[in-house]
């Protein structure tokens, strides 16, 4: 059984006949940007515009990882967690990548394999290239200041629904070269939604995703004003230092 979905804004174009069923995803060439056990991400250029094809397929090599082969049955899908989190960033007003096409194929109920394609957004980079490479703009307070505050938003807009990202890493979030620059995000396929003592667990794991490489670029004012900006306060309430002391020390000992 097959499920495809082809935006319909892409119909009449020549993505759309690239992209409009399963079978053609998978029989495209294109530059491989990334490779997993379970997907692989190639880079597509179609009538002068480039897009992004993940292809999801099999178990992976590692059958005991893989719930011994019975993952394909009984688990969750990552190829749908990554498509339904990206509509629902842009339900919740989150800039992201524009869906083109999605689905899935199973057989006797187990699944085969999946994709997505995604229209690149043009003249963006992600924030962890921009720090790796001391991009000058991180030195600019005013550009800082207002992707701090786009991230801090979208951050808090997640938390809101009771979402959390599960890998908010600044590779994950794209900026655009614009005077006043918009902030994406993307790819989100362990991302879900929780409850209770669960979700604060995954908040504090979000922010600690965020401050791990802002603890090494951003100054301790600068870190702190993008907690007020999460927080949508001006001041730390009650419980924020206990928060950030979980934030900061989140990944000791874990690597």
């Amino acid at each position: 059984m097959r499920n495809w979905w082809l935006n319909p804004q892409y119909a009449a174009s020549e993505a759309g006949r690239q992209f409009g069923d399963i079978e053609r995803v998978f029989a495209l060439d294109g530059e491989q940007i990334a490779k997993a056990p379970l997907s692989r991400v190639l880079r597509v250029s179609v009538d002068g515009k480039r897009y992004y094809v993940k292809r999801y397929s099999g178990n992976g090599k590692n059958l005991r990882r893989r719930w011994f082969g019975l993952r394909r049955w009984l688990g969750p899908l990552r190829v749908r967690a990554e498509w339904r989190n990206l509509l629902a960033f842009r339900a919740w007003g989150i800039p992201t990548a524009t869906l083109v096409a999605y689905g899935l194929e199973r057989c006797f109920g187990g699944f085969v394999r999946g994709a997505l394609v995604t229209e690149e957004i043009p003249d963006t980079r992600d924030l962890a290239d921009l720090a790796e490479s001391d991009d000058p703009r991180l030195g600019d307070p005013a550009w800082l200041a207002q992707v701090s505050r786009q991230v801090a938003c979208l951050t808090r807009t997640l938390h809101e629904a009771r979402f959390a990202h599960n890998d908010l890493k600044w590779r994950n979030l794209l900026v655009d070269s614009g005077p006043s620059p918009t902030v994406y995000l993307i790819d989100c396929p362990s991302g879900n939604t929780y409850r209770g003592a669960v979700l604060e667990y995954r908040i504090v794991k979000d922010l600690a995703c965020l401050d791990k490489v802002a603890s090494k670029k951003l100054s301790r004012s600068q870190r702190l004003r993008f907690y007020l900006d999460y927080t949508g306060r001006v001041r730390l309430g009650a419980g924020d230092r206990q928060r950030i002391a979980r934030i900061v020390h989140f990944f000791d000992g874990r690597e």
